[in-house]
């Protein structure tokens, strides 16, 4: 085996506490000039054992101020979320009735060259707390309309213990949106889907 180039740093995907959902490291190229991140590679993912993700149907940026809170959204498709502006802080939440990892919370720094591939029905958010805005990419294999399958749960609910590293105010509609603050608790959720 040949050794890695300098400023090489390979693609890695761990698996979390939740099923399905994976921490990547992307494929980094720096040298003099910058840096070059592989955002998707079909055949490096199905070496990985990963899914294939492609096509993808829709792509969108969301650009947010240090404190705010956008999430946490479940809905049904499969995504592939990175920072590539600024730092955030990710939670993702498994809000799947019928999934093993029911319930559980995952929370992780997100900076640049980090991946978190989602799987459909697993909430996904986050803070930015960079001191400038945070720039989030989010990939979709589905592209979103309205009436979407899915779910989502109250970022500030106290049964998921979520640590935000910047105080949030709840009724402050520039930190947190209306609708993220009248979204239900996980156990409301699960009970409802259970009916």
């Amino acid at each position: 085996m040949s050794p890695q180039p300098p400023g090489l740093r390979p693609f890695s995907a761990k698996p979390t506490a939740i099923d399905g959902l994976y921490l990547i490291e992307m494929k980094e190229v720096r040298d003099e000039r910058g840096v070059v991140r592989e955002f998707y590679r079909e055949s490096t993912f199905i070496e990985a054992g990963l899914p294939s993700l492609g096509p993808w149907l829709q792509m969108n940026a969301t650009e947010s101020k240090r404190g705010v809170i956008r999430g946490l959204h479940g809905e049904n498709m499969c995504k592939l979320v990175a920072i590539v502006a600024g730092e955030a802080f990710g939670a993702y939440v498994d809000a799947r009735p019928d999934s093993p990892s029911c319930g559980a919370v995952v929370t992780t720094r997100l900076v640049k060259g980090m991946q978190v591939l989602v799987p459909p029905g697993v909430c996904n958010g986050y803070q930015s707390v960079s001191r400038g805005p945070t720039q989030y990419l989010y990939s979709f294999d589905r592209e979103w309309t309205p009436e979407m399958s899915g779910t989502a749960v109250h970022p500030l609910d106290p049964a998921l213990a979520i640590e935000w590293p910047i105080p949030v105010n709840p009724g402050d509609a520039t930190q947190i949106s209306i609708k993220d603050r009248g979204l239900p608790f996980l156990a409301d959720v699960l009970r409802d889907a259970q009916s």
